[in-house]
């Protein structure tokens, strides 16, 4: 059973705008925190943003400002708006909880052009 489904990503040019979605399975999203993210080539998968149930926020230094994150628990969907995208941020997004619990899903490739 797929847990975590990753969609939205994409070429786009640099100061352009994407926005990630992650369909979650709703046991595991109405109880727990959830979190985007991304792993560039030859890095560590590193987290690039995070969201409580209650809707507090976290966003690595690199992102703060450009990206938001969001989730709708009509749609056990976690988003992640992004905006002023630069070449660096050029990665696959996964999405998973704060603990990274979950299997990991295929993830959704985002490249970005200078």
């Amino acid at each position: 059973q797929v847990q975590l489904v990753e969609s939205g990503g994409g070429l786009v040019q640099a100061g352009g705008s994407l926005r990630l979605s992650c369909v979650v399975s709703k046991n595991i999203f109405k109880s727990n925190a959830m979190a985007w993210y991304r792993q560039g080539l030859g890095n560590q998968r590193e987290l690039v943003a995070s969201i409580t149930s209650r809707g507090s926020t976290n966003y690595a230094d690199s992102v703060k400002g450009r990206f938001t994150i969001s989730r709708d628990f009509t749609k056990n969907t976690v988003y992640l708006q992004m905006n002023s995208l630069k070449p660096e941020d050029t990665a696959v997004y996964f999405c998973n909880t704060i603990r990274g619990t979950t299997p990991w899903g295929q993830g959704t490739q985002v490249t970005v052009s200078s």
